[in-house]
């Protein structure tokens, strides 16, 4: 197989045949962060520094060139002033040297002594295909150059453990650095080990987080632990739950825990229940940064590993959610659109409709655009939502409101082209609707994202409409409901 170590070695021919396919696509985001070519998963590295948000993402450009010999998985780096408006810098992280010789895999990054921190896994493999893990650092300084410490921060295995040891996510406080890092246990279980350093170059070991979870999937992937309102939030993503009802539906999930802050020394973590951070279909590897105005904010992969989506026919695949900003209420995450999104929105409309049975509304709203809805249940016991719908309704990405099952469901199964249906078509949100429910909705060309009653639950999912699916259907059922809806469509970024 043929390893480029760096993005600079690659033919200029091989760039250019991997680029020219996506761009005849007809699911090109347009304010969601997605690559040009090649496959996007987790964010990386999401931090403020130099006067810049900093976002990189896990990247494999030649991944669809129809060559399996060919191979290059690294970083690829995005900044911001605003979080909205984004640049393409070009590679970040490569894989180039003998400790990330098979992907830089995923990490974290902080603003530290007038320099970007890097903390990253670096993945090797030996002649026989046995896994070496290593956690790198590197260093940002403020003309963008990356360097990669000569030694590895961690080096190898831990007793007890398999060699699933990766992502870690870096945090300084008291002079000292920790980090939280996903790691499976010899008995095909998953947690989280805590490194510390004092100098961000040599690391050790404390242990494991002491969680009421001992056995919850095989691995958890892509933790993140931070404090928020004086209380500690644990978000992670743990692969092999089974499906319980409505819970659990996706392959993978990512969830959180809140709790008493994580004791430093015993590293115990005193929490409440598990909570799925999205219910919707596509959500995964989350990170979190804290923004300079004190916001922490979130970015997260708005897709999941092992389904094939209808963009790889064009070559490319996978995007990144809009930034979210969480707060705690009620020992509960709430997500909110960050409030720099309104920049996007032009040509508001306002609609104040009362809406009968065997009636309905109907709004032409093109393929990108959010919507703000406030339900008014009057005799009515559900209310019916055809997003990016054609003109008979009939493909639609359905969104109903239950109000005497107290849930909302999501349905995808009439969205447009058909993938991933092993694993369902319908997400339902148990969530309690009162006769005054409030509903924010982003869509772009080919996904959606619900934020229920100010972000108390979120749903996010890809959708891949035809052409024609550019309307807005409600309906109501069993009596009339009362609707105010704010329609402003987006500006492409």
């Amino acid at each position: 197989m043929m390893r480029y170590k760096k993005y600079s070695d690659i033919p200029i021919s091989l760039i250019k045949t991997a680029e020219l396919t996506p761009k005849s696509s007809l699911y090109r985001q347009n304010f969601h962060i997605e690559p040009s070519s090649g496959y996007l998963n987790d964010p990386n590295g999401w931090s403020y520094f130099n006067g810049k948000y900093h976002l990189f993402y896990q990247w494999s450009p030649l991944r669809y060139v129809g060559n399996s010999e060919v191979w290059y998985q690294g970083w690829f780096h995005m900044i911001s002033e605003d979080l909205v408006h984004w640049e393409a810098l070009g590679p970040g992280i490569e894989p180039d040297s003998v400790y990330d010789s098979h992907g830089a895999y995923s990490g974290s990054a902080i603003e530290d002594n007038d320099q970007l921190l890097i903390f990253y896994t670096g993945n090797t493999r030996d002649k026989d295909w046995v896994r070496i893990p290593y956690q790198m650092t590197a260093t940002m300084d403020k003309d963008g150059r990356i360097s990669k410490n000569k030694t590895p921060g961690f080096t190898g295995l831990i007793p007890g453990y398999t060699d699933h040891f990766r992502d870690p996510k870096i945090w300084k406080e008291q002079n000292a650095y920790y980090a939280i890092v996903g790691i499976q246990r010899e008995n095909k279980t998953g947690t989280c080990m805590v490194l510390k350093s004092d100098d961000a170059i040599h690391w050790d070991a404390l242990g494991e987080i002491q969680t009421k979870l001992t056995q919850f999937g095989y691995m958890w992937e892509c933790p993140d632990y931070f404090e928020l309102g004086n209380q500690g939030v644990l978000i992670f993503s743990p692969q092999g739950l089974t499906a319980e009802g409505d819970k659990y539906q996706n392959i993978y999930q990512t969830g959180y825990l809140v709790g008493d802050p994580l004791n430093r020394e015993s590293l115990q973590f005193n929490h409440g229940e598990f909570h799925e951070l999205d219910l919707g279909f596509d959500f995964y590897a989350t990170q979190t940064m804290i923004s300079p105005d004190g916001r922490r904010i979130l970015s997260a992969w708005m897709g999941l590993p092992e389904i094939n989506y209808p963009t790889e026919k064009f070559g490319y695949c996978g995007c990144l959610t809009i930034p979210r900003e969480l707060n705690i209420k009620e020992g509960k995450l709430i997500q909110q659109p960050i409030e720099e999104l309104k920049q996007l929105r032009y040509d508001h409309k306002q609609f104040h409709e009362t809406i009968n049975t065997n009636e309905y509304f109907m709004l032409e709203t093109g393929a990108l655009f959010e919507l703000a809805v406030t339900i008014e249940f009057k005799k009515s016991t559900k209310l019916s939502l055809g997003i990016r719908a054609d003109k008979q309704n009939e493909a639609r990405t359905l969104i109903e409101v239950d109000k005497n099952a107290n849930e909302i469901r999501i349905d995808r199964s009439q969205s447009g082209a058909s993938f991933a249906e092993e694993y369902g078509t319908t997400r339902t949100i148990p969530c309690t609707i009162s006769n005054e429910t409030k509903l924010q909705i982003f869509v772009d060309q080919s996904s959606i994202e619900i934020f229920i009653n100010g972000g108390e639950s979120v749903a996010s999912g890809r959708i891949f409409p035809n052409e024609d699916q550019n309307y807005l259907f409600i309906e109501s059922t069993d009596g009339d409901s009362a609707v105010q809806l704010d329609y402003w469509k987006l500006t492409k970024c």
